[in-house]
């Protein structure tokens, strides 16, 4: 059987790099947001799993929306994180015991790992740069929109060279004014908070209210605007 729980998240993640490229900020809305859930009653299961990353992760097939890379976040309805499972028991263990049947599994995204963050953020600085150099165009600014079958990314850049990019899905069409949003959350919450150094990493609990707020306030308003449509 299968269940999928609808929780559209139009705004994926959030995220702030410094002029030389670190990463100071992040923020992930949707790992738990676009969740599916299949019930067997035996075993095999039409996926194949691998947990060599601290995460039970769909290592080949496909089901449903489920594709590789997609974690389990549930076992029979009990949030997991790790390899474990309830009562301590291996999700791994469990999925090829036919003991655990009826087993249900809940799949999502799943968090991206510290080290996938800094590795994007250097990425994408290093290509922001060289679109500036090859553009054709004097004076480009850069890359201020990058389109893919799944998402879209979006940015902003300061003119003290700090940029703010946001991962959305295609039906999220506010993201300039979003971008300026944070960009104001930003200066008021961070950059006039006397204890915080420029260009280190954000830890600011009323910058990280007020973010949440203002992304479900456009979730909301984009989730308004296309049932309108509709």
């Amino acid at each position: 059987s299968i269940t999928f729980i609808e929780n559209d998240s139009m705004i994926y993640s959030v995220y702030i790099i410094n002029k030389a490229g670190g990463l100071i900020y992040d923020e992930d809305f949707s790992w738990n947001k676009h969740t599916e859930e299949h019930t067997w009653q035996q075993n095999p299961i039409p996926l194949v799993f691998t947990a060599d990353t601290g995460r039970v992760l769909v290592k080949f097939g496909e089901l449903g929306s489920i594709k590789p890379g997609y974690s389990v976040i549930a076992v029979n309805r009990q949030p997991v994180s790790g390899t474990m499972g309830p009562a301590d028991k291996s999700i791994m263990d469990m999925i090829n015991d036919p003991e655990s049947y009826p087993l249900s599994l809940t799949f999502g995204k799943g968090k991206v790992g510290a080290n996938e963050k800094l590795m994007l953020a250097s990425m994408f600085h290093s290509l922001y740069a060289i679109a500036s150099k090859i553009s054709p165009i004097e004076g480009s600014s850069g890359i201020q929109q990058l389109v893919t079958d799944e998402f879209g990314l979006h940015c902003f850049q300061t003119i003290t060279g700090v940029k703010f990019f946001v991962m959305v899905d295609h039906k999220q069409t506010a993201c300039e004014p979003l971008l300026h949003r944070i960009y104001e959350l930003y200066t008021d919450f961070v950059l006039k908070n006397p204890f915080y150094l420029i260009d280190m990493p954000i830890r600011c609990d009323l910058f990280d209210q007020n973010l949440k707020r203002v992304i479900e306030q456009v979730e909301r308003a984009s989730a308004y605007s296309s049932a309108t449509l509709a």
